[in-house]
C-alpha cells in the first residue's frame, strides 16, 4: 500500500481508505447502502489491515450513530493499528441544537463519538457541512481546544465551497488555531467539479483530498451499460436521488472507455476508475466502501499498478465537460498548467 501525507501535515494515510457507511444500516438511505454487523465488519477490517489499509472513515449521522458503534467494536483490541476518521455537523435529530458546528454541538458530538467508537481520541475530525449560522471563530476556536485537549488530532472539512474553506483558513491563521488539512470531496470520472476550484485551492493551501464515492454513486461498478441502464437489484433504484446526478451521455461515454481499458489491462472497471483517481493531483486517499469481502478485495486491486499516460488521456477526454464561468476560458490543458503549476 502506498502512503501519502495528508495535506500539509505530518500524518501519512493509505492511498485507499475504508468507508464504514455500510456498517449498521438503518434509515431510508443507509439501509440500502448496507447492513454490515459487527462480525462482518471485523472480517472487512481484517482484510483491510492485511492490505495496509489502516484508515477507517465514518460519521455520527451514518445510521444514527450505529456505523460508529459497529466500527468501534470491529477495531476493539487493535486501536493502535488504525486511524479513525469521523464527521459531524449534519442533523442527528429534530432538536434546535442537533445540527451545525456550534461549540455546544461539537463538544457534545465529539464526546458521544468517542463513546461510540470506544476510544479516547479521533485521529481526523471533519465538519460534514458548512454552518452559516455559527461564527467561524466559534467553530475554529472549539476545534482548536479539542485538539489541545487531545481528543482529536487533525481537522478537516467536507462539502465546503472554496470561499468557505478560505475564510476558515484565514481565521485560523489570524488566531494561530489548528488548521484544516483535509477536504473530503465527491470526485469521480463522472463528477469532476472538484477540479475547478477545490483542487487548486487544495494544492495552494495544503489540503489533501479524501475522495468519497469514487465510483460515481455506484454507477461505475461495471454493471451499468448502454443497453442495461440500471440492472435489476441495483441499489441505484433506491438511492439515485440521494447522490450527485450524472448525465446519461457522460456516463456512457466514460463506461465505454472504462470497458476498453479494463480489457486492455486485465483489470475490472472499478479498479480502472479508482486507479485514475489515485493519479490525480492533491488526492491523498480514495475512500472505498464494500458490503462484502468480494467487493472489498476487488476495490483493493486498484493499487499496485498504474494506467499509462495514453489510457489516462482517453479517460480524461471521455469525462471532460466544459467548465463553468469563470473557468472555461482556461480549460485547455496548457493554459491550466501555466496558471496552476503546482498541479502539473
Amino acid at each position: 500500500m502506498d502512503y501519502r501525507y495528508l495535506g500539509n501535515s505530518g500524518l501519512k494515510v493509505p492511498a485507499l481508505s475504508f468507508g464504514a457507511g455500510t456498517f449498521g444500516g438503518s434509515g431510508p438511505l443507509f439501509s440500502h447502502w448496507g447492513t454490515t454487523d459487527v462480525a462482518e465488519a471485523r472480517r472487512l477490517v481484517d482484510i483491510c489491515l492485511e492490505a495496509g489499509v489502516n484508515l477507517f472513515d465514518t460519521a455520527d449521522n451514518y445510521s444514527e450513530g450505529a456505523s460508529e458503534e459497529v466500527l468501534g467494536e470491529a477495531i476493539k483490541g487493535r486501536r493502535d493499528a488504525v486511524l479513525l476518521s469521523t464527521k459531524m455537523s449534519l442533523p442527528l435529530g429534530d432538536g434546535p441544537n442537533e445540527a451545525g458546528s456550534s461549540r455546544f454541538r461539537l463538544i457534545r458530538g465529539v464526546e458521544a463519538a468517542l463513546k461510540r467508537l470506544g476510544t479516547d481520541h479521533i485521529d481526523l475530525l471533519q465538519l460534514h457541512a458548512f454552518d452559516a449560522f455559527t461564527p467561524v471563530e466559534e467553530v475554529l476556536s472549539t476545534l482548536d481546544q479539542l485538539v489541545r485537549d487531545g481528543k482529536i488530532r487533525y481537522i478537516g472539512v467536507s462539502n465546503f465551497s472554496g470561499w468557505q474553506i478560505m475564510k476558515s483558513l484565514a481565521v485560523a491563521e489570524k488566531h494561530g488555531w489548528s488548521r484544516y488539512v483535509a477536504n473530503q470531496v465527491y470526485y469521480s470520472l463522472v463528477g469532476r467539479d472538484y477540479e475547478w476550484d477545490l483542487m487548486p485551492l487544495g494544492a495552494d493551501q495544503g489540503l489533501g483530498a479524501m475522495v468519497w464515492s469514487p465510483l460515481g454513486w455506484g454507477r461505475l461498478t461495471g454493471k451499468i451499460r448502454r443497453n442495461n441502464p440500471i440492472p435489476e437489484g441495483s441499489r441505484l433504484h433506491e438511492t439515485a436521488n440521494f447522490g450527485p446526478p450524472v448525465e446519461d451521455d457522460l456516463l456512457y461515454s466514460v463506461i465505454d472507455v472504462l470497458d476498453a481499458i479494463a480489457e486492455e489491462t486485465g483489470k475490472t472497471v472499478p479498479q480502472v476508475a479508482i486507479n485514475w483517481l489515485l493519479q490525480r493531483p492533491t488526492v491523498a486517499s480514495v475512500i472505498i466502501g464494500a458490503r462484502n469481502e468480494a467487493q472489498l478485495r476487488d476495490n483493493l486491486g486498484a493499487t499496485g499498478w498504474a494506467l499509462t499516460d495514453e489510457q489516462i488521456a482517453r479517460l480524461d477526454a471521455s469525462s471532460a465537460r466544459t467548465a463553468p464561468y469563470p473557468h472555461f476560458p482556461y480549460q485547455r490543458q496548457e493554459a491550466f498548467a501555466q496558471l496552476n503549476p503546482t498541479l502539473v
